[in-house]
């Protein structure tokens, strides 16, 4: 049998600009030669075929020999590989069994978590001893889609805490590449789930969300269009994961330059946008009360921030994946814990600042 590390080299091998299926392809390393139509895992596959071996073996060594070698060899040695092969079996059906009852768990918890997000949802008021002018609409109501993210956010940070510490242990312990890749994955939807979130209650309020409210005070001070700069993000993991093999660098580096264009086309198009629309407004046509005009224009003009929050996002989102195709999965679980806990030091810190002493006015 081969070992994990060699059946997930097809996915390290993966090109960096091809989609992310790393799941996929995982399970179709193991399936081999296995039917379409077949409905058991590729797992009991290697199951059966090691069994089949065994009785092979077995009846094998029952007939009669037909060279003086064979004849001269010991049962002892004959037992010894059959003892062998039903081990290689029971240790591969424990992986897989341990495996199908990670992923029950995972799938249990997220079901748990939906439940709970969908009655968050319809609660209603949301009573709250900090409600400030950027939780309100015009009419001085509470905004319920404000609401929601801001309790469903509290959420999403509390599981990145459980998820870093679970990724922390299972580094400290060395366990293999198939448990590191679920941790990973994990690791990566619970990413892609806030950028969902994100995006929800940008079309209720896109400036709530450019504004940081929804962070603390050290994150808003390296925010960038709603969320951290991806090209500073890499700079922050690089050292977390070396050391890099010569094509690794290169992927790297021009990850990182691609991201830097991105994130300079991205600032320039929203200073463009500030300054277009200073302009509108400044116009004396305002004053003149000939105004409904420009007021389309300016209202066109503001509903473009949504799209420029959500194209930072989805290169944020891109980042991520990319640098995963790039790395082993060891390295991705490395970078991740990283990043995990670079924000909870922020989040700390914040804490920490906040409750400083202060001297008397």
């Amino acid at each position: 049998m081969s070992s994990p590390s060699t059946q997930l080299a097809p996915l390290r091998r993966m090109s960096l600009y091809e989609p992310f299926h790393q799941i996929s392809m995982w399970g179709d390393t193991f399936q081999g030669d296995a039917s379409p139509n077949t409905g058991s895992s590729s797992l009991v596959q290697v199951d059966a075929r090691l069994d089949q071996k065994s009785d092979y073996i077995s009846h094998e060594s029952m007939e009669p020999s037909r060279s003086d070698e064979e004849a001269n060899k010991p049962a002892e040695k004959i037992q010894r590989r059959l003892a062998q092969n039903r081990e290689a079996a029971r240790k591969s059906r424990l992986r897989k069994k341990a495996y199908v009852q990670q992923l029950e768990t995972s799938r249990l918890k997220l079901a748990q978590l939906e439940q709970e997000l969908e009655r968050t949802r319809h609660q209603g008021v949301y009573i709250s001893s900090s409600i400030d002018g950027n939780r309100l609409g015009f009419s001085g109501n509470v905004n319920p889609a404000i609401t929601a993210f801001e309790m469903e956010y509290g959420h999403w940070v509390e599981e990145q805490d459980r998820q870093i510490s679970e990724l922390r242990n299972a580094l400290q312990k060395h366990v293999t590449d198939i448990e590191l890749h679920i941790l990973v994955e994990s690791g990566l939807n619970h990413y892609c789930s806030l950028f969902r979130m994100k995006a929800d209650v940008a079309k209720a309020d896109v400036f709530y969300l450019i504004s940081g409210t929804w962070r603390t005070s050290t994150e808003r001070f390296f925010q960038w269009i709603g969320g951290f700069r991806p090209s500073e993000l890499l700079n922050i993991l690089i050292p977390h994961i070396e050391p890099l093999t010569d094509q690794q660098l290169g992927d790297v580096g021009n990850l990182q330059q691609s991201s830097r264009q991105a994130e300079d086309a991205l600032t320039q198009g929203m200073d463009k946008l500030q300054e277009t629309l200073s302009q509108s407004i400044a116009t004396d046509q305002w004053s003149q009360g000939i105004f409904q005009s420009e007021i389309a224009a300016a209202m066109e003009k503001l509903e473009a921030v949504e799209g420029f929050v959500n194209q930072a996002d989805h290169l944020r989102q891109q980042t991520m994946q990319q640098m995963s195709r790039i790395l082993t999965i060891r390295q991705a679980a490395r970078a991740l814990l990283a990043l995990g806990e670079y924000l909870y030091r922020l989040r700390a810190l914040s804490s920490l600042w906040a409750a400083r002493p202060r001297e008397p006015a």
